[in-house]
């Protein structure tokens, strides 16, 4: 009786951890989901303006000013202190005016040109495992939602022993659940399937049981090329039916599944195709399906490349980021002063960086009593900072308008190049830097390269992507006047992708771009 006891407490004080988990896992995600209050949310522009304000202070007041009146421990004479200040002036006061800018328009919300509307029925079901970035809890999913309603328990077997059983099969060997799952497609008298993909995505148990089901209508059984171990008939029926089958027919059958398999981009026969984990696989998720654009936290079909801030709790038209320095998010509508903002930071920054440690050098070089102005000091450290940091986020947004993305869109491309990154070291050695370049290049003339042909808002060329965001003059490119020319709301899909938003091979693009 000990035992028993001793495990039924066991049992109770798991389901109660369990329970804690699962409830401190639910308080937050709400409080994920709940949006910053108002006031959080532009508390950092004071921040903000008090920096800027103190650096002005600091520059002026006890830098240029002292040159300016002649002091006997200034840094420089009269002439290059009016000139220092002139130019410091020019720089912040536009710099002020471009965050005014980024401040006040707003990146555009979905609510206010969108109504609400019902969700849509999916019917579809979710994406393929492989193209998630969480591949097995969509995995699991996908196989609770094709599970059959479940069936009694047989006699003699109770839940907590079934439970029991499927813990001890867990740690079986690759091997073992490929086998596995071959002989359970034979004991229902259906074919196992010849994709040679079943062999490496059966290693999941809920993909394997997922892949069982959804291949127990195909047709006739199919021999394997290499059996583990002959399959066990689930009745003499079975048996007979299998025996029964004419080879013709089991080729036939293998053939038309093999018309599955993508090939190695540059083979042709059956014999060198590659399982798809072996050769590029864009993803096949219909982004432009309203299941997939339908926000259910605001309740309306969103817009193209609008997606949900958690931070304003709202959807933002082409949203980019949620950028606490300005206190709202950088969206379709104010993207091109955004960047206009950090081009000017950045020049703010490197001048008053370099004047000050130029001036404070040369000084410390040429007095022997010369001590440095803790304040300056403390200027340099921050300008340096906001140098790396301005320059680092200007780079990359100008990769990313020039290439048509937004920070979200390029996530997804990063995440396509890490797969593929993965699926060329299966193929080559490290050390066989030229076979990889030479598979790159066959995948990009079979599909296109990844963020330019394999990007659904790609305009064609960066001219075109540029203006798309920053304006056709060059003037709109540096002073924060007149408006965006992104509405946010109608986008040119990139021809080569269907209407549903899936990427097409090169073979299936219109004509005058192949």
């Amino acid at each position: 009786m000990a035992p028993n006891g001793t495990a039924k407490k066991g049992s109770e004080a798991e389901h109660t951890c369990f329970g804690v988990v699962e409830e401190a896992r639910e308080k937050s995600a709400k409080r994920r989901a709940k949006p910053q209050p108002w006031v959080i949310r532009k508390f950092t522009i004071l921040i903000t303006i008090g920096i800027i304000a103190y650096a002005f202070y600091v520059y002026i007041g006890r830098l240029c000013v002292p040159m300016i009146r002649r002091d006997s421990g200034a840094l420089g004479g009269r002439g290059m202190g009016i000139g220092f200040l002139v130019i410091f002036c020019a720089l912040g006061l536009i710099m002020l005016w471009a965050y005014e800018k980024i401040v006040l328009t707003s990146p555009g919300y979905a609510k206010d040109y969108v109504q609400k509307s019902p969700a849509p029925v999916i019917e579809n079901g979710l994406p393929t495992w492989w193209e998630s970035q969480s591949e097995a809890e969509l995995a699991a999913a996908r196989h609770k939602a094709s599970q059959p309603p479940q069936q009694s328990e047989p006699k003699g077997q109770s839940p907590r022993s079934t439970a029991r059983s499927a813990t001890k099969a867990k740690p079986d060997s690759h091997r073992r659940v490929n086998s596995k799952s071959g002989r359970k497609a034979s004991q229902n008298g259906k074919a196992d399937t010849q994709d040679v993909n079943a062999g490496m995505t059966d290693a999941i148990p809920p993909v394997a049981a997922a892949h069982a089901k959804a291949t127990a209508d195909k047709g006739p059984p199919a021999r394997t090329e290499r059996p583990e171990s002959p399959p066990r008939p689930h009745s003499p029926s079975a048996t007979s039916q299998q025996l029964s089958q004419p080879p013709e027919e089991s080729t036939t059958h293998k053939q038309q599944t093999e018309r599955h398999v993508q090939p190695l981009p540059g083979t042709g026969g059956a014999s060198e195709q590659k399982p798809m984990m072996f050769t590029r696989k864009p993803p096949t998720t219909p982004i432009l399906l309203p299941e997939y654009r339908y926000c259910h936290t605001d309740g309306f079909l969103k817009p193209l490349r609008a997606h949900h801030c958690r931070a304003c709790g709202t959807c933002v038209l082409k949203y980019d980021h949620h950028c606490p320095w300005i206190g709202q998010c950088v969206g379709a509508r104010n993207h091109r002063f955004f960047v206009i903002f950090v081009f000017w930071g950045l020049l703010f920054s490197a001048w008053t960086f370099a004047t000050l440690v130029g001036l404070n050098a040369r000084a410390a070089s040429v007095r022997s009593s010369f001590e440095v102005d803790g304040q300056q000091v403390a200027i340099m450290v921050l300008s340096g900072l906001f140098i790396l940091f301005t320059g680092a986020l200007l780079w990359t947004h100008v990769d990313m308008i020039i290439h048509g993305q937004s920070t979200v869109e390029s996530l997804g491309v990063r995440r396509m190049r890490e797969r593929e990154t993965r699926v060329l070291k299966r193929l080559h050695p490290w050390w066989d830097f030229r076979a990889k370049r030479q598979t790159r290049q066959q995948w990009d003339a079979e599909w296109g390269r990844i963020g330019k042909e394999g990007h659904p808002w790609w305009l064609g060329c960066a001219r075109r992507n540029w203006e798309a965001t920053m304006g056709p003059r060059a003037w709109m490119w540096f002073l924060p006047i007149g408006k965006s020319p992104d509405d946010g709301l109608s986008y040119e899909l990139n021809p080569r992708f269907d209407s549903e938003g899936r990427w097409r091979p090169r073979k299936e693009w219109p004509k005058e771009l192949q």
